[in-house]
Order: structure tokens, then C-alpha cells, then sequence
């Protein structure tokens, strides 16, 4: 037989597609063409396959071979196409058979002296075959615990070339060196995955004072909402983010495999922990660029800060001096979840449905609270670092809280009555169980996540409890988002209370949280109040507008 087949999988984001691994060998010149859309990292597989094949006591065809992937119009990038191209080569030279061939998916980057590489995308590649039917693969011995994570798939690792010409044709596994640990490029960078696990020591009772503040991070976590700090430096913004993870339960399966896929493309998972269990945090400098955020490359997209952070925290320190195209490239995964990044080559797309906290200084010199006497800034330099966060972003944002200095007195006093995680987890694990069990014929599963519209429809609040969110609409204190966004916080709060449906109070506490302070009823004598009130109500009649606070 002069032509054979084998298959391997192409992935384009974490989406994979099953690829067929054609080699023919023919008449003419020594030569090895690969066609089939690969990128400069595959395009140098017939100099790594050629001399893998040689130095594990195979013959080289001294004729002219062609090795196609298909589909053609697919491109097709990494190296962990040189297993399949070599098995296919040595499927035309009749060193195995194509029956071996053909129920198999090979995986694994080749050296030179025929060891197997581990490899970045084991997991979401061995889904994507999965799903399209397949049931045997071969990867790499580091990779096996990560491919084991699909249910109903026999994986088999190896540790060379020869190993897997021996594992195909029934004969007995050579003895081969294990790859050594050292030169696992994952595992150099296992200390960034996930940042949760070195932030698990961390205790939401060693910050002092802040009762608002503490609060805030509760609300924030029980219903997946964005929050924003704003404060002078020392305050413990930093401390109050770094401790949210440990609010947060652990990851449910599905959940476990979306967070494990990402990093697994991205290459930073581990083969010492195949599977992420907890809510990843991510918090990058505030100098990264737009594609280390968002995510992008070259030729072949990666996943950026916002999909490590998938179904985790995405924490931006000092927020004000990222870029603004940065910031601003933020609004579609707030909005959608995910991120699309388009390129000439193609389209991929990386979840990204995490929570968003960022922290900022009131002022360039950070003390621009209270009264701002020691502030050193211009009026003009603190209105140009306060608008570096766009109205649409802070938009976008659930909670604004105020974090102010505490006073030596509150923290003696706070010492013996702040809680610790283990107690606020507890109320965050119970609040989330019942928007689970509220959710359970619904596609979505925390309160951050319901449209508004949905939210209207099937879970309104008490009607009494309308009137002081139409007040702020109609004021124009909030806008039509920012008011769904204020009933997904008194589902929340009303979750942590145990309470049924969120009452007056609730949706008192969710603007004050949405606003920063407690809110008031103003009449403005805009036009289009009737049009704002339907908004809440889904249409009806107004109520008339009074100058009362809200109680």
C-alpha cells in the first residue's frame, strides 16, 4: 500500500475539528510536500517527523511523499500533528496496517530522537473527536490524566514513536525513559494556575473595618456581579479582591472542563493537575497589552486574561491606568460571555463569563477622599484620571462601593465581630443553591446572568419595591441597564436573606449599592418618565414622582 490514513485534530480556539492525515508515496524525485493550510510551526513537521522516523529504527520512503490534511480549507496549526503525520508515513511504507489506523486519534509533538512532547489543547481536542464519534486516542504520558477527565474514551499514553508503532501493531512496549519533568514547559508555569490556589491561605476576617466593604464582596460573589472599589491607597482594596475566591464554591463538572480547556490551549495547565476545581483569579499588570487581556496572536489565537478568568475573578488593580482601548475592549465579554477574535485565517471564539473587580484610586495622588485636603492634584488632572473608566464600562459594573481609611478605632473594635471566609462562604454556597434550584429550567444559573427581560417577565419583585428603581430611571441617575442590573441585586440580597422574592428593602439596598450612596427621589421635569417607568413595570400606568428619600 502506498497510501494511508491516520487522523489527529485541528483547534481553532477550543473548538476542534477532527482532521484525516493522508500520505502517499509515489514515483519521482526524494522529496516531502505537506499541503493542507499548515502554519510555520507545522510546516517544519517533515523535519522533525524525518529524523523521529529515523532514529527510532524505522526506514525513511526514498521516493516522493505527499502528506495532505484535510479538510484543505481548514487551517491548521501546532505540532501536535507529527504523530499522526509520521504513523501515517509509516502506514504508506506498510509498516502498519490501515485497520490500526483508522479507529485511532494520534496526538503528540515529536523530538528528533522519537520521544513524544507533551502538548497544549489535550483536553478540548479529545472532546471535539469525541463528539464527532471517536472512542481510542494516543497522546503523550503527561497528557493522559487530562484526557481521561471525557467520560467514555480509552486514552493510551506513550512515551516515543516506537512505543505507539508497537501500541498499533499488538507487539510489546519497548522500554522507554519517562519525559522528564523538568523540560515540561507546563509544568514551569504551573505557579500562574490557577492564582486561586496560591490565594487560598488568604481570610476575608484579617481585613478590619470595612463592614460596607466586606458586604459589597458578598453580594458580588453570591450573585457573579461586578464590582468596582474606589478608594485611597492602603485601604484594602487589594485585600478585599485577593480574598473573593474564597467565597466562591467549587466548580461543578462541566464547569471543572470549560476552565481546564482554556488553560489547557493556553498552556498553562499542569500534568501534576489536569483538572481546575476552583474559580480561577486572574490579575494582570496594568500594563498588559490588548491581545494579553482579550486575547489574539499572529496566526493562531490564544486566550487572553478574560478567558483564563472563565467562571472565575478577573481583578484589574489600578484600574485607571490600563489603556483605555484595553478597558474598552471589555465590553463584549461583560455583555456576551465570550470573546470572538477575527482573523484573516479565521474566526475563533474563547469563553469569557467572569466577574469583573477592579479597584482605583479616587486621584493620581490618592487622596482626593473626604474633604481632599491633602489631595495635591488640579481639578483638571483629577477629572482626566476619574474618566479614564468610560461611561459604558462603569455601566456595565453591578456594585460601586466606596472604600474610605479606617480609623485605629474600628479595628480594635472590629477584631472580635468581623467573620472569617469559612462563615460568608457558607451564606454565598446557600444563596447560589437557591438561584440553582430558581434556575433549574433556565440556561443560566447565577443572578448576574438572567436578561432583563427574563428578569421582568418571570421573577418580578414586590410591587411596592418598583417605585424607587423608576424614581432613579426616570432621574436619570441609572439607565434601562443599569436597572436590570439593580433587580438582579436585590434577587441577591433577598437569596442571602432567604427570602422569596425581594421586597422593598432589597431593592433599596441593591441601588444603594448600584449608586455608591443611599438614593433619592428627585422630579427632574424630564420628558419620557412614562417611557422609563415601562421599562421596569413591562408597561402600565406611571406613578407620580415625589422628592421624598427612598426608605
Amino acid at each position: 500500500m502506498t497510501l494511508a490514513r491516520a487522523r489527529s485534530v485541528s483547534l481553532s480556539g477550543v473548538e476542534g475539528h477532527v482532521v484525516d492525515v493522508e500520505a502517499h508515496i509515489g514515483n519521482g524525485l526524494p522529496g516531502f510536500s505537506l499541503v493542507g493550510l499548515p502554519d510555520a510551526a507545522l510546516a517544519e513537521a517533515r523535519s522533525r517527523v524525518r529524523a523521529a522516523v529515523a532514529n527510532s529504527g524505522q526506514g525513511w520512503p526514498q521516493r516522493k511523499l505527499t502528506v495532505a490534511l484535510s479538510p484543505a480549507t481548514l487551517p491548521k496549526a501546532g505540532a501536535h500533528f507529527d504523530l499522526a503525520i509520521a504513523m501515517a508515513v509509516l502506514g504508506a511504507a506498510q509498516a502498519v496496517s490501515q485497520d490500526r489506523l483508522d479507529d485511532v486519534v494520534l496526538l503528540g509533538e515529536l523530538g528528533l530522537d522519537g520521544r513524544l512532547k507533551p502538548i497544549r489543547g489535550t483536553l478540548p481536542s479529545v472532546l471535539a473527536a469525541a463528539t464527532a464519534g471517536r472512542t481510542r486516542f494516543v497522546v503523550p504520558e503527561p497528557n493522559v490524566d487530562e484526557a481521561r477527565l471525557v467520560a467514555e474514551v480509552e486514552v493510551f499514553g506513550v512515551r516515543s514513536l516506537r512505543q505507539t508503532l508497537a501500541l498499533l501493531c499488538g507487539d510489546e512496549l519497548p522500554d522507554e525513559p519517562p519525559y522528564p519533568a523538568e523540560d515540561d514547559p507546563a509544568a514551569a508555569e504551573h505557579s500562574v494556575l490557577p492564582r486561586s490556589d496560591r490565594l487560598a491561605g488568604l481570610d476575608l476576617g484579617e481585613v478590619l473595618g470595612q463592614a460596607g466593604a466586606r458586604k459589597a464582596v458578598e453580594v458580588a460573589a453570591a450573585g457573579g456581579h461586578h464590582l468596582a472599589m474606589s478608594g485611597p491607597p492602603g485601604a484594602g482594596k487589594t485585600m478585599l479582591a485577593e480574598r473573593m475566591p474564597a467565597l466562591l464554591p467549587d466548580l461543578d463538572q462541566r464547569e471543572a472542563l470549560e476552565v481546564t480547556a482554556i488553560h489547557s490551549v493556553a498552556g498553562l495547565l499542569p500534568s501534576h493537575a489536569p483538572l481546575v476545581v476552583r474559580p480561577p483569579f486572574c490579575d494582570p499588570h496594568h500594563s498588559a497589552s490588548l491581545p494579553a487581556i482579550v486575547g489574539g496572536g499572529a496566526r493562531m489565537a490564544r486566550p487572553g486574561a478574560v478567558s483564563l478568568a472563565h467562571r472565575g475573578v478577573l481583578f484589574l488593580d489600578e484600574a485607571p491606568e490600563f489603556r483605555p482601548t484595553v478597558l474598552d475592549a471589555l465590553r463584549q465579554p461583560l455583555e456576551h460571555g465570550e470573546v470572538v477574535i477575527a482573523r484573516a485565517a479565521g474566526t475563533a471564539r474563547f469563553p469569557a463569563r467572569f466577574q469583573l473587580v477592579i479597584a482605583s484610586n479616587p486621584c493620581p495622588c490618592g487622596r482626593a477622599y473626604g474633604k481632599g485636603l491633602y489631595c495635591t492634584c488640579t481639578p483638571q488632572a483629577r477629572s482626566r484620571y476619574q474618566h479614564r473608566l468610560s461611561g459604558p464600562i462603569k455601566d456595565r459594573i453591578d456594585i460601586m462601593q466606596l472604600v474610605e481609611p479606617v480609623a485605629r478605632a474600628e479595628m480594635v473594635a472590629d477584631q472580635s465581630l468581623v467573620e472569617p471566609s469559612a462563615v460568608v462562604a457558607e451564606r454565598v454556597r446557600a444563596a447560589r443553591q437557591r438561584q440553582t434550584q430558581r434556575f433549574a429550567d433556565a440556561p443560566w444559573t447565577l443572578n448576574a446572568h438572567v436578561p432583563g427581560y427574563e428578569l421582568r417577565r418571570r421573577w418580578p419583585p414586590e410591587p411596592d419595591a418598583l417605585p424607587a428603581v423608576e424614581s432613579q430611571l426616570s432621574s436619570g441617575w441609572i439607565t434601562a441597564r443599569g436597572a436590570d442590573r439593580v433587580l438582579r441585586l436585590a434577587w441577591t440580597l433577598a437569596d442571602l436573606a432567604g427570602r422569596d422574592r425581594p421586597g422593598r428593602q432589597d431593592v433599596f439596598a441593591a441601588l444603594t449599592l448600584r449608586l455608591g450612596r443611599e438614593p433619592f427621589r428627585r422630579d427632574t421635569g424630564r420628558r419620557g418618565v412614562a417611557r422609563r417607568t415601562n421599562l421596569i413595570r413591562g408597561g402600565g400606568e406611571t406613578q407620580p414622582e415625589s422628592t421624598e428619600p427612598v426608605t
